[in-house]
């Protein structure tokens, strides 16, 4: 196959069911391989960590949107995000970046473990009243998504209570992550960003009359008083990326880890009983399985990569899951493997744009894990796993498990 037929192929109900076959067809031709006029594919992991570093390369902003979707300003689910620290370049990001970094730190993040741990048992009830019958229950729906929602809820001092009505319209407007591959999608998309947009708009009115020590109330009290630092759209960009960004990512880490473990028992036996295990398992989920399969950047000048030169205005589409299983940098990287000890995954990014939640979700995952299969210790499948119809974010749709009796304490 051809690598430009590999690529559009992705684009496709088959490519997106199962991308990675067409991600070795890409290998076949190189780690950075020209597909087109103005577009090159980075499959290799190095390949892909120095697009992700070089500062000549930026992401997608809303001038890079103009030249590829000059009506994107239509939708209000992509406009949002330009506002955000998603799609913006330096000095721009940074600044962005920086009046939430330290709320993102491994040591600010670790204060959440108790509401974490809360939510898990909280959540670990309704699954087992449900499966008590030894009905299916799916493990995304009534789990894997809730969690996230509900974390980042009590991170940035949301309703509490709107944790579904939150999941609900936070899928449909992740589509835009897809770009304008899917115009009914991004229509949907639209719609759920409005009604996420006038929540956000009574939400910053109410932090402003009343802050109560949460995120939110910061961001607003600092646009305030500095509006210079972060402006109204500023703030409300990155609440919504804030909420969304964190919610399917982490999601379908849950998911894909659960899955694989119980289609491994000796993994979840080793989940249940081993703590040193937990750690190197969770970024091999990440590795194998990340949920971000794709990002881009732009040449800002002309640069050359890994020998390759790629000409000021062209598109780099970095495929992380594909550098992910680069034979050159992973031995049998087709294999999930928790003990292997090769180098750190991409999917959490590189370089500036490194996800600002990355601490956040590995302690999610961490924790949640390990408790799934002590809490539901005859835990097992209860049906076929199926992933979204989707590429740019990939993910399980459903995973239906059999819960079994509680393990005495």
């Amino acid at each position: 196959m051809d690598a430009l037929a590999a690529f559009q192929a992705l684009a496709t109900p088959e490519g997106r069911a199962n991308p990675y076959p067409y991600y070795e067809a890409l290998r076949g031709h190189g780690n950075l391989v020209p597909v087109k006029d103005g577009t090159f594919v980075a499959v290799g992991y190095r390949e892909c960590a120095q697009v992700l570093r070089d500062p000549r390369l930026q992401v997608q902003d809303g001038t890079a949107f103009d030249r590829v979707y000059p009506r994107w300003r239509e939708h209000s689910s992509v406009r949002a995000f330009t506002n955000s620290m998603l799609y913006t370049n330096p000095p721009r990001h940074g600044r962005q970046r920086g009046t939430m970094n330290t709320e993102f730190t491994p040591q600010q993040v670790a204060r959440l473990t108790p509401v974490i741990v809360e939510t898990i048992s909280s959540l670990f009830d309704r699954v087992a009243e449900l499966g008590r019958d030894g009905s299916p229950v799916d493990l995304m729906a009534e789990f894997a998504t809730r969690l996230p929602i509900a974390v980042v809820s009590a991170l940035l001092g949301f309703d509490g209570d709107r944790v579904t009505w939150f999941r609900d319209l936070a899928t449909s407007i992740a589509v835009a992550t897809d770009g304008f591959t899917n115009p009914p999608g991004l229509a949907e998309a639209d719609a759920a960003m409005d009604e996420l947009a006038g929540y956000f708009v009574d939400l910053v009115s109410r932090k402003r009359g009343c802050p109560a020590g949460d995120l939110v109330s910061g961001l607003v009290g600092l646009h305030d008083t500095s509006p210079e630092e972060l402006s109204y759209d500023e703030l409300l960009g990155n609440m919504m990326l804030l909420l969304t960004a964190g919610f399917e990512t982490t999601a379908f880490l849950v998911g894909d880890g659960a899955l694989l473990a119980l289609s491994r028992p000796e993994y979840a036996r080793r989940l249940a009983d081993d703590e040193s295990f937990v750690d190197g398992y969770v970024e091999e989920v990440a590795r194998f399985e990340p949920p971000v399969h794709v990002t881009s950047r732009w040449a800002a000048r002309d640069v050359t990569i890994a020998g390759v030169d790629v000409p000021a205005g062209a598109r780099v589409v970095v495929v992380l899951a594909a550098g992910n299983r680069d034979p050159g940098q992973f031995g049998s990287p087709n294999v999930f493997d928790p003990e292997r000890a090769e180098g750190q995954p991409l999917s959490f990014g590189g370089g500036v744009h490194f996800c600002l939640g990355a601490a956040l979700a590995r302690l999610e995952v961490r924790t949640a894990l390990p408790l799934l299969v002590r809490r539901f210790p005859g835990i097992a499948l209860g049906g076929v796993a199926g992933y979204r119809d989707r590429w740019v974010i990939r993910g399980l749709r459903t995973l239906p498990v059999v819960v079994g009796a509680r393990r005495a304490a």
